[in-house]
């Protein structure tokens, strides 16, 4: 009789805090020995020459989300947690919009319709506030943040999102109440709609435009007023995808005031610029994602808040459309203005190697940095921790395996999402996660999947560790 159902043998094991060398035991899907010389299992997986990592925790995805009339969004669970698992991810989580008039639980009820038996990664929800009536903020939000959602996000910017100052407060007040975490899309809302009639009244229309629409200030601003309202109400917060230095230095000022306020940067920030929304015809549409791309000044300062600790976590923000398609980026009132272009970028399956390889690989970060940034400190600061986001004997054997000797270029059909192209085509990447384990179930492995549809499950979370 064997001890273990896995042992993954001779690797170089990564957490946030040390690196090693040991084996792994796994039984019963969770981490049952760290050592040397364990014994027999029914599987042993060689790792030597590997980085031995916790499994990627994506916390700020956006998966079969409405979208608006005529646009569909290019990944159901199935097809992104493919993506997520084919990337080194180990659990995601997507956002459950509540849509206007629609109860909240009833929202709730129908994204688990929607993920049930169609996942490959461990799933849980964030909520999204946008209709906060005296029955969501009085009755369901407290009940639904005891049930286990336990972070909700608001808007400041988009049709039918946008919260004013005082429904953010309201909100802000059942998160005092239940310990809840807020995240929040930091934009000015006025100020992208005035500057957006500004430029359509001068013809200024095409995709390039979208950047221009969106400047720093409205950002700078508006995560400014999120965090004064924050403080007001003595709640932390998540200011996410940062795009800019101004914006991660209003981040700063109140981290160093001793505020639990908290700041999240994606790959979008780090690799492209505005100038990749200058495509001939529509294809500066691929990159049209909100905040935009800036410029390599505010690459830089992203890459500094990485390394300083000013971003506690590192996301993809995976927002997914298909171009050549016109419920996608070609959506025909798209091509009259940039506000009609689908908003969001895909980047999930990217995520892991984009910061490997321009962050450990480049010398920006060290390993143990990147499994904070990418695992640890989602789990810890959404309610995970430790069950995942760390490799410890008790924790959910979520693991990836890496070969960081790997080179290769990046194209749409190594991430395999939904979508039919990915903005960082033609990226030489090193390093690469080989195999990946979810509950001690090998689910990708040299680029497929091996495990079933729905080996995937719903996570019920606890309160945040900052809450």
């Amino acid at each position: 009789m064997t001890t273990f159902s896995t042992i993954i043998r001779g690797g170089r094991v990564s957490t946030a805090s040390d690196t090693y060398h040991c084996d792994i035991g796994v039984k019963d899907g969770r981490i049952a020995a760290l050592g040397d010389d364990l014994g027999s299992a029914d599987l042993v997986i060689d790792a030597h020459g590997k980085w031995v990592l916790p499994g990627g925790i994506d916390s700020h995805v956006h998966i079969s989300q409405p979208s608006g009339e005529g646009i569909l969004m290019a990944d159901d669970f199935e097809s992104a947690t493919r993506s997520a698992a084919l990337g080194g991810n180990t659990t995601v989580l997507p956002f459950c919009l509540q849509e206007s008039g629609v109860p909240l639980r009833e929202s709730v009820k129908a994204y688990h319709a929607k993920a049930e038996g169609a996942c490959y990664t461990d799933v849980s929800f964030h909520l999204i506030i946008s209709d906060p009536t005296e029955q969501v903020l009085g009755q369901d939000l407290p009940a639904l943040v005891g049930d286990g959602y336990t972070s909700f996000k608001v808007f400041m910017t988009y049709d039918g999102l946008a919260l004013s100052d005082l429904e953010m407060l309201k909100v802000m007040a059942v998160a005092r109440e239940t310990r809840a975490l807020v995240m929040v899309h930091a934009e000015n809302y006025d100020i992208i709609r005035y500057l957006t009639e500004q430029l359509e009244q001068a013809g200024k229309t095409a995709p390039r435009f979208h950047a221009s629409s969106r400047p720093v200030i409205a950002e700078r601003e508006a995560t400014y007023r999120a965090i004064s309202l924050a403080e007001l109400s003595d709640v932390p917060l998540m200011v996410v995808h940062v795009s800019n230095r101004e914006a991660m230095d209003e981040i700063r000022r109140a981290q160093q005031k001793g505020l639990k306020i908290f700041g999240e940067t994606c790959p979008q920030y780090l690799t492209l610029t505005e100038h990749d929304l200058h495509g001939l015809n529509m294809e500066g549409a691929k990159y049209v994602c909100s905040p935009p791309p800036r410029d390599a000044e505010s690459q830089k300062a992203c890459w500094e808040g990485l390394q300083q600790g000013v971003f506690s976590v590192f996301s993809s923000d995976h927002c997914p459309f298909r171009y050549d398609d016109p419920q996608g980026k070609l959506v025909p009132k798209g091509r009259t203005s940039f506000r009609w272009v689908p908003n969001g970028v895909p980047g999930v399956g990217a995520r892991l190697p984009i910061l490997f390889s321009e962050g450990v690989v480049k010398g920006r970060i060290d390993i143990n940095r990147f499994v904070a940034l990418t695992s640890t400190n989602h789990a810890r600061m959404y309610g995970l921790y430790p069950r995942k986001g760390t490799i410890a004997v008790g924790a959910d054997a979520d693991i990836a395996i890496w070969d960081p000797l790997i080179e290769q270029t990046l194209t749409h059909a190594m991430v395999n999402d939904g979508s039919d192209y990915t903005p960082y085509e033609g990226m030489k990447i090193t390093g690469w996660p080989v195999i990946t384990l979810v509950r001690g179930e090998i689910v990708a492995r040299n680029g497929r999947i091996e495990a079933r549809k729905g080996h995937g499950t719903y996570l019920k979370r606890d309160f945040s560790q900052f809450a």
